[in-house]
């Protein structure tokens, strides 16, 4: 194909090309179908079909009669991470009859291209398709420029260099790759694994040609891919360009978190020019280098950075200062960084829409964690009377001789009336197995609040329920303060009533049970001080 060619198709293709999976041909054109009237650019991944070859008739026609599609066909073997299982041959035998049914594009593995001879390679060009070689590394991210001049040797009308990025600085190497060879040929470039959704997002910002995704959640053909709608509509990749800052959740895991969808719908119906990803994190020096890298602007910091972090910033807010765990950061014009902690307000807010005065309440906390922390120290800030159960002892004494709080053994709780009990742990999180830490005859509260905010139903709340116990889900206190960090990061008042209604939408898409009342309509109650 002529680079003037070339150039024409790449003026053609989306930023955004949808896989399409199926074993049988009628599945992918059906798949097909359901998407190319958002995403019209498709990837078909012919070596998940058992007979390929048989599947091109239909995918020919499917062509004809919907002319907007662009499509690329790829055969990989399984000697290269596909899932063909033929020779050599046979792989090129499916892309060259694919060129001739009508695709674009074909993709064809750097090993396959070395492995064939010249005259076999110009078989290919001869069929029409533009030509993409591509380099996978399931492994990590290495010299991404040796790869790059590997590929070149063959002249493809696309560069295709996907590897797997071990640490979140690895996305950075990515990065900057692109804008070094972006200008000089068409690459697309990506890093798999879920350290590697800044690629898949900022890849073009950088230079890249297109990026990848799956038609939905599930049908992911690599690690760490994002669903077509995903990308479009809650990262509005589209939109992104130089001026566009970039904000993120880091933790580990942080894969599950629902922060990404809150905050880019919060983005998006402010018209802020952000966007907000997962950084998923196993070492803080790998975050730091990469806040300062990209630059990031803003971080939610999760578990297990919360009071780590605590030495790293400029400056932190009293609150934070007092609890020793910080879950805010705000990057500053010079570089430094600037800690808050937004889960007091998480916390209290939602207890100060039922509760006229917090002050001398009788408040249960269980666990001294992050989240805990930040529940004790709000609360006594608040003037409330706190009682701490840990699972080790050892941390709630130190919390509440620093808090002023006081700690209770297990067997006084079923002997104690409370005002609130509030979970500050993880028991009863989405993917644990499914346990409570109290008894129903130790609920001797007015109200219970668990801040775990998936399920929207926990063990906890429902066994509150059962003892018709008000309560306070999770969900309000994760929206309060994601509420507080929109606000800190872009001076504006945060849409909390939008982020209530999509972090609700994707909790319920989970699950059956809707808690939506008793979170949207709180139960008025009145405690008297003591």
């Amino acid at each position: 194909m002529t680079t003037t060619t070339a150039k024409f198709l790449r003026s053609r293709i989306s930023k955004v090309c949808v896989a399409i999976t199926g074993t049988t041909p009628a599945e992918m054109v059906e798949k097909a179908t359901a998407v190319i009237k958002e995403t019209p650019f498709l990837e078909f991944r012919l070596d998940y079909l058992n007979k390929p070859l048989l599947a091109l008739p239909l995918l020919k026609q499917f062509f004809i009669e919907n002319t907007a599609v662009i499509a690329i066909a790829t055969c990989r073997r399984s000697a290269n991470g596909g899932k063909f299982d033929g020779t050599l041959n046979g792989e090129l035998d499916v892309l060259i009859k694919a060129s001739e049914a009508g695709f674009h594009l074909v993709d064809l593995e750097i090993e396959s291209a070395e492995a064939l001879k010249k005259a076999e390679l110009q078989k290919q060009r001869e069929a029409g398709a533009a030509l993409l070689i591509s380099h996978h590394d399931f492994n990590s991210t290495k010299d991404l420029d040796r790869v790059f001049a590997r590929i070149q040797v063959f002249e493809p009308d696309f560069v295709k260099i996907v590897p797997t990025a071990k640490s979140l600085i690895d996305n950075v190497t990515l990065i900057r790759f692109l804008e070094r060879v972006s200008d000089s040929a068409n690459v697309v470039g990506i890093c798999m694994g879920d350290a590697g959704i800044i690629s898949r997002v900022l890849g073009l910002r950088a230079g890249g040609a297109f990026t990848f995704a799956s038609a939905s959640s599930g049908d992911e053909t690599g690690p760490g891919q994002i669903d077509a709608r995903s990308l479009i509509d809650h990262y509005r990749i589209d939109q992104i360009d130089a001026a566009t800052k970039i904000y993120g959740v880091a933790g580990n895991p942080v894969k599950s978190s629902l922060s990404p969808i809150m905050l880019n719908s919060a983005f998006r119906r402010e018209t802020v020019n952000a966007v907000y990803l997962a950084l998923q994190a196993t070492k803080l020096p790998d975050l730091l280098k990469l806040i300062h890298e990209i630059p990031i602007q803003g971080i939610s910091v999760t578990m297990p950075f919360k009071q780590e972090v605590m030495a790293f910033l400029e400056k932190t807010d009293p609150l934070s200062t007092k609890i020793g765990a910080c879950n805010t950061i705000l990057r500053a014009p010079d570089g430094k960084l600037y800690g808050f902690n937004t889960d007091v307000s998480g916390v209290i807010r939602p207890l100060e829409k039922r509760i006229s005065s917090l002050r001398g309440a009788k408040v249960l906390v269980l666990g001294a964690g992050g989240v805990g922390r930040a529940a004790i120290f709000g609360l006594r800030d608040k003037g409330a009377d706190v009682f701490i159960l840990n699972r080790t002892p050892e941390t709630a004494q130190k919390v509440a001789k620093q808090s002023g709080a006081k700690t209770i053994k297990r067997e006084a709780i079923a002997k104690t009336t409370f005002d609130v009990i509030i979970n500050a742990t993880s028991v009863g999180m989405a993917g644990q197995k499914a346990s409570s830490l109290l008894e129903p005859k130790e609920l001797n509260t007015k109200l219970v609040f668990d801040l775990v905010y998936n399920p929207l139903e926990t063990p906890l709340l429902r066994m509150a329920r059962q003892q018709n116990i008000p309560i306070i889900t999770g969900v309000e206190m994760f929206v309060q303060q994601g509420a507080r960090q929109f606000e800190i990061w872009t001076g504006k008042p945060a849409p909390e009533e939008e982020m209530l209604r999509v972090v609700l939408h994707a909790l319920r898409k989970q699950a059956d049970t809707s808690l939506e009342a008793s979170v949207a309509k709180p139960v008025k109650l009145k405690i008297k001080a003591k």
